[in-house]
C-alpha cells in the first residue's frame, strides 16, 4: 500500500511562530509542561485536565464530551512515531519510487478533467495546478489513501507523549475546534497514525486556519470535498509565500569547475551570475541573463542531477523540511507541467551511505564540534552544513553531499 510511504513528520509543517506560542494557547501551560509521559500511566488524569482547558478556550462542553469521552492511550502510535525511516532515503531512492509515471499521467489527467476548477483556484490563490497535484499525489495518491485510524486518539496519544507534547496539544485543541465549527464529526475525523487529515494530510491547526469552503456547502470538508481540499492546499501554499507566475525548480547543467561551496539553498544568486559560472539550461542553452534569484540544488551531490531552485522552492521545504521530499515534490510538479525526466548525472555510480553510516558520520561531526541535531541517520540541513565545512577543511569538493571518502577521512582522524 503506497500510503505507508508517506514521509512527513508532523512537526515539519508547524511554523516556528506556532511552536513558539504553543504553550501560550492554554491557561494550564505549566501543567502541560509538567504532565507528559512515554507510556499510558497518567494519561486519563492529563486528559481530564485538557478537557477543562479546551472548554476554557471556547470549545463547547458538548463537543469536548463527544470527541474525548472514551479516548485511550495507544502505545503503537508512539512506537510508529519513533520508528520512521523513510527520511533516510536518498533523493534517487525516494523519487524513483514516488515520482512514478502513473502519478505524472494521473496528475495531468485530473487537471485536464477539472480545468475550470483548477483555473478558478489559480486565479484566486496564484498556485498552478501542477503544484497542487504534485502534493496531492505524494500525500494521498490523489485522495485514494487518507488513512483510517481514529485521529483524535492518535493526536491525544502524541499530545501526552513527551517528545512533542506542546505541539500536539495545539493540534488536539484545533481538532476540537474543527468539530465544534461543524466541519467534521469525531467519527469522520480519521486519517494516518499522526492525526493528519484529508486529501492533503493537513495538521488540524492548518485545517482550521487555512481550510476553504470552495464548493459552497457551508462547511470545510477536506476529506470528502475535492474542491475544498484543492483550494485549501492552495490557500496554505499562498500563505507560505508562493509568488504567482514564478518558477520553482528547473533542471540545469553545471560545469566540473563550479565553485561547489556556492551550491546551497542558503546561497541565492542571480541567473546572470550562475550563467557566468558556466551553468546552462538542461539542453545546453544559455540561462537568461537576468536578476531572478536562484540556488543551485544538488540532491545527489556534484555527480548527480542539478537544479536551479527558485524562491518558490522554499514553499516546498516549508511544506516538508525533508529535502528529499521537497525536491521530489517540486520535481513531480515540473513533470506534470511538461518537463522531461532529469539527467541522472555524469554516468558514474553515485555512492549512497547507509543509515548506519550516516549515524556514524553524524557522531564524528559532533565530535569535531558541529551540531547536527539528532543523531538519527537522516541528512538534514545541519548535517549538510557540517559536511560542507569538513569538505572545505579537507580540500574536497564542498557540495555538502556525504560520501564514503569523507566518512573515511573523519574516521582516520584527518
Amino acid at each position: 500500500m503506497r500510503r505507508s510511504a508517506h514521509p512527513r513528520r508532523p512537526s515539519n509543517r508547524l511554523s516556528a511562530a506556532l511552536l513558539a506560542t504553543a504553550l501560550a494557547a492554554f491557561p494550564g501551560a505549566a501543567f502541560a509542561q509538567a504532565s507528559c509521559g512515554n507510556n499510558g500511566a497518567g494519561f486519563d488524569q492529563w486528559l481530564a485536565g485538557f478537557r477543562q482547558q479546551a472548554v476554557a478556550q471556547g470549545v463547547s462542553p458538548r463537543t469536548v464530551a463527544a470527541a474525548l469521552n472514551g479516548i485511550t492511550y495507544d502505545a503503537n502510535i508512539v512506537g510508529t512515531d519513533r520508528g520512521q525511516k523513510v527520511f533516510a532515503q536518498s533523493f534517487f531512492q525516494f523519487s524513483d519510487r514516488m515520482v512514478a509515471n502513473y502519478r505524472i499521467q494521473q496528475g495531468r489527467a485530473l487537471i485536464q478533467k477539472n480545468q475550470a476548477l483548477f483555473n478558478r483556484i489559480e486565479q484566486q490563490f496564484g498556485v498552478p495546478g501542477a503544484v497542487l497535484v504534485a502534493f496531492w499525489g505524494l500525500e494521498t495518491d490523489f485522495g485514494a489513501f487518507m488513512g483510517d485510524k481514529p485521529s483524535l486518539r492518535s493526536i491525544a496519544t502524541l499530545a501526552w507523549d513527551c517528545r512533542r507534547a506542546d505541539m500536539f496539544r495545539t493540534q488536539l485543541l484545533s481538532a476540537l475546534k474543527i468539530i465544534d465549527r461543524g466541519d467534521l464529526t469525531p467519527q469522520t475525523m480519521r486519517g494516518p497514525w499522526a492525526g493528519e487529515l484529508g486529501q492533503f494530510q493537513f495538521l488540524p491547526d492548518h485545517y482550521f486556519n487555512y481550510g476553504v469552503d470552495f464548493d459552497g456547502d457551508g462547511r470545510v470538508d477536506l476529506i470528502r470535498s475535492t474542491p475544498d481540499a484543492l483550494a485549501s492546499a492552495a490557500n496554505y501554499i499562498k500563505s507560505l509565500g508562493w509568488q504567482r507566475g514564478q518558477p520553482w525548480l528547473e533542471e540545469v547543467r553545471v560545469p566540473s569547475n563550479l565553485p561547489w561551496e556556492q551550491t546551497d539553498l542558503s546561497t541565492k544568486l542571480s541567473r546572470a551570475q550562475w550563467a557566468r559560472f558556466g551553468v546552462t539550461r538542461a539542453n545546453g542553452s544559455a540561462l537568461p541573463s537576468d536578476n531572478l534569484q536562484a540556488s543551485v540544488l544538488l540532491p545527489m551531490g556534484r555527480l548527480g542531477p542539478a537544479f536551479l531552485a527558485y524562491p518558490n522552492f522554499d514553499v516546498f521545504t516549508e511544506w516538508n523540511n525533508s529535502l528529499t521530499y521537497a525536491t521530489s515534490a517540486a520535481y513531480l510538479a515540473t513533470r506534470v507541467a511538461g518537463a522531461p525526466a532529469f539527467n541522472r548525472g555524469q554516468g558514474k555510480a553515485i555512492p549512497v551511505l547507509s543509515q548506519g553510516q550516516i549515524v556514524e558520520l553524524q557522531r564524528l561531526l559532533n565530535a569535531r564540534g558541529h551540531h547536527v541535531g539528532r543523531v538519527d541517520g537522516i541528512v538534514g540541513a545541519s548535517t549538510r552544513q557540517a559536511v560542507k565545512v569538513e569538505q572545505q577543511r579537507l580540500g574536497l569538493p564542498a557540495d555538502a553531499y556525504p560520501t564514503p571518502e569523507l566518512l573515511g577521512a573523519l574516521k582516520a582522524g584527518r
